[in-house]
């Protein structure tokens, strides 16, 4: 029914700016004093279909993705961001049915001309996967 120009080729779950609050910073006034971070995760999947039984047991658990970002997090201090997201990404890409991920850590409340400084890093290159 759908023309084949039409047909879903790209799935993708998205947690967008996740704030949490984490120890993280190398200065010394940074140490100690838990910062805010917007979290971003994107995941594509590997298959494009939705859940044939509309069944949430069949689908992707966001609560399991957003307390994994979170436990990550908190579980420790970190020093760089580039760890921080590095850790996550490396649990995200762990499970099932990942095709492709890109993972971004923002400080919002660094520079008051900046919306914020990050890192982000992805399984591709370019703007999204192939």
């Amino acid at each position: 029914m759908v023309p084949d120009r039409l047909k879903v080729r790209q799935s993708r779950i998205l947690l967008d700016s996740l704030d949490v609050m984490t120890d993280i910073g190398f200065h010394e006034f940074e140490v100690g004093n838990p910062q805010r971070l917007l979290v971003t995760v994107e995941i594509w999947l590997e298959d494009v279909a939705p859940p044939a039984d509309d069944d949430h047991g069949s689908a992707w658990n966001y609560d399991f993705l957003r307390s994994e970002v979170v436990r990550i997090a908190q579980e420790r201090r970190y020093n760089l961001q580039e760890t921080l997201v590095h850790a996550i990404f490396d649990r995200v890409a762990a499970s099932r049915g990942v095709k492709a991920l890109r993972v971004r850590s923002v400080k919002p409340d660094i520079y008051p001309d900046a919306a914020g400084v990050g890192v982000e890093i992805a399984s591709y290159s370019g703007r999204s996967p192939e």
